[in-house]
């Protein structure tokens, strides 16, 4: 089988489960595992590299609303990996190359070249993707053995999670200008983490906030983590919310209880390490029992999270 991965997630799940081998293509943004980085990529971003969160929320309004879309697909290189199957989504026009665009694209491949949409919208969701592509690929058995891997990681996260006193309410932020929550699976693995998810929205897409409503909230800890942004790009991000006269009187930040985490790597990308994501939230939002996390993701360095 020769497989085309549009989606960074699909990507790590592929390799993990053992299909690496059978991808020939990706996109710009799979970077994960190494093992893919010399692929061919078939797409390209037509958003501005370097622009604030605040030009881009604006460049991805305008596009939508004029119905172009946000990503370039190469359609030629498409046709020339000639790929029996093609893993894409139809969750999010601004997080990959919609679906539309792949479904023409595929029009001038062979008769039973199959389109995959992924939508996964909780953790249970990935697991069941995780399967699905273990089905499709002849990579089963290894697929199921992921899943209770990554299931025993949640029961472990879980009974820590129910000894905990105290639970913060916490905010996740997956955009800063305008300032978003997380939706999806995101109040999942803050609820995993041991806290309350304050203003997300579960199983759904992400919510435009107002800063009236957060300061009304008042949470007790907030993780910032922007949808395709590294970890150094969401510094940068949170370094501009200190203009920001409702930022500076927020009780967490007052209070040292602001967190950055690289939500490219983590939070938004709906794959095996979406269990790393809560064990990373769980040492950042109990800091006294951080050292229960998994040595791998423990540290700011190794799981790219750190704290303002």
């Amino acid at each position: 089988m020769r497989i085309v991965s549009l989606l960074p997630s699909s990507t790590e799940i592929l390799f993990g489960i053992g299909a690496g081998p059978q991808v020939v293509g990706v996109t710009h943004e799979c970077d994960f595992p190494a093992a893919c980085l010399g692929l061919p990529h078939l797409t390209s971003s037509a958003l501005p590299a370097t622009a604030s969160p605040g030009d881009i929320d604006r460049h991805v309004r305008a596009s939508l609303h004029a119905g172009s879309s946000l990503y370039h697909l190469d359609a030629e290189l498409l046709e020339r990996l000639q790929p029996d199957l093609i893993v894409t989504q139809e969750l999010c026009e601004v997080c990959a190359v919609s679906y539309a665009i792949v479904d023409r694209a595929a029009r001038r491949l062979a008769p039973d070249s199959r389109i995959v949409s992924l939508e996964p919208s909780s953790l249970e969701d990935v697991f069941a993707n995780i399967r699905y592509l273990g089905c499709l690929t002849g990579c089963g058995p290894q697929a199921d053995a992921m899943v209770a891997s990554l299931r025993e990681r949640v029961d472990v996260l879980r009974s820590r999670s129910n000894d905990v006193r105290v639970r913060p309410r916490a905010l996740i932020l997956e955009w800063t200008d305008p300032p978003m929550s997380g939706g999806h699976w995101t109040p999942g693995l803050v609820a995993l983490a041991g806290a309350e998810p304050v203003l997300g929205n579960p199983g759904a897409n992400s919510v435009t906030l107002a800063w009236e409503s957060i300061a009304a909230a008042d949470p007790d800890a907030i993780v910032v983590a922007p949808c395709g942004f590294n970890l150094a790009a969401t510094r940068r991000a949170v370094a501009v919310l200190e203009s920001n006269p409702i930022w500076t009187t927020l009780r967490a930040y007052r209070e040292g209880r602001v967190h950055v985490m690289d939500g490219n790597a983590y939070l938004n990308r709906p794959g095996p390490r979406l269990v790393d994501t809560a064990e990373i939230m769980f040492s950042m939002l109990h800091p006294a029992r951080a050292s229960e996390t998994s040595a791998e993701v423990s540290g700011p360095d190794r799981s790219g999270a750190g704290r303002r």
